[in-house]
């Protein structure tokens, strides 16, 4: 494992993924600190996935027209919903439906597709590891 990915707050992908690629920390809100996922719950993904900014959910699905956000990378993949200790969805946006912190209501942390039942994502970039 020579070649690490390096995450955008400079942790090493090692010090989150274990060796069959799951998560080692718990992941938390950054906002709240509310446990999203205990660990060994999500396993490592890279996929181009369009996330709108961070913000509270009532203006998630009333978006209209352009939307700013990031287009992120790192994921968490988690096959189950009721693998999740803590999380809430918006109403459909389209095929998606965002995931987002149920105490503090603060998001998108990820995305999921309707029409793939199995796959929720959570991204590395919108969650704490502890």
């Amino acid at each position: 494992m020579a070649n690490l990915t390096v995450l955008a707050d400079c942790t090493e992908r090692s010090d989150l993924v274990s060796e069959d690629g799951k998560n080692i920390k718990s992941v938390l809100c950054q906002r709240c600190g509310s446990k999203v996922l205990c660990p060994g719950m999500a396993v490592f993904a890279e996929n181009e996935l369009f996330l709108p900014s961070m913000r509270k959910k009532s203006s998630l699905s009333n978006t209209e027209g352009s939307v700013d956000g990031d287009t992120l990378t790192a994921h968490w993949l988690v096959d189950d919903m009721f693998s999740f200790e803590n999380v809430g969805f918006t109403k459909d946006v389209g095929k998606i439906k965002y995931l987002i912190c149920a105490d503090c209501e603060i998001g998108p942390i990820g995305w999921h597709c309707l029409d793939d039942k199995k796959k929720f994502y959570v991204a590395l970039d919108r969650v704490n590891h502890e």
